[in-house]
């Protein structure tokens, strides 16, 4: 029979067990593969850029996620293909920038138009049980410039995202990529309705 120290004891084991595991940070993803429908006849007939740095790129978040776990992720690096696909979905040609004030050099290569991104996530979960998140959303705000570096307008798209715990199937950033990919389509068409931007 067991002694009452040794039952303590894996008590005890038990408690920290739970403590340790309790408030983790668990690695998702926001890429998605989907993007807004890209119609070279009605695309507009300018070359565009986005700014995006190795430092943002670099840039790891951690938001909340479920049964007091939280879920890290890279904003920047993961949403680089949602701006990029937003924006090819309304021009004709699309580059990276590694700075937006380089004149001479959007002057050289071309460019008409300017888009500096902010972006800002959060995520929750409404389960006590299970780590990841059910809800996640994902916003960027553009502040567009033309080539001189002189500001034209700013853009603003929000996406939200919902997930199941029965829809999960080991796809643990589902509610991420949802938010993504609403954000994406917003971006695009935000774009397309700004008269500043044609």
């Amino acid at each position: 029979m067991p002694s009452r120290h040794s039952s303590a004891t894996r008590l005890l084991a038990a408690v920290a067990l739970t403590i340790a595991v309790a408030g983790c940070s668990h690695p998702i993803t926001m890429i998605t593969e989907t993007a807004p429908p890209r119609a070279r006849a009605h695309l507009l007939p300018k070359k565009v850029a986005y700014v995006m740095t190795d430092t943002q790129r670099d840039q790891q978040v951690t938001t909340a996620g479920g049964s007091g776990d939280r879920v890290s992720y890279y904003p920047y690096r993961d949403l680089e293909k949602s701006i990029r696909d937003a924006l090819r979905a309304v021009y004709r040609d699309v580059v990276v920038l590694r700075t937006a004030g380089d004149a001479k050099a959007n002057e050289t290569a071309g460019v008409s138009l300017v888009f500096t991104p902010q972006i800002k996530t959060d995520s929750s979960s409404s389960s006590w049980i299970t780590w990841p998140p059910t809800s996640f959303t994902a916003e960027v705000s553009c502040v567009v410039s033309d080539a001189a570096g002189a500001e034209v307008t700013r853009v603003r798209a929000v996406g939200n995202g919902t997930a199941e715990f029965g829809e999960f199937n080991g796809d643990y950033g589902l509610a991420a990529r949802r938010a993504a990919t609403r954000m994406t389509s917003q971006l695009s068409s935000e774009i397309r309705r700004n008269e500043k931007l044609r």
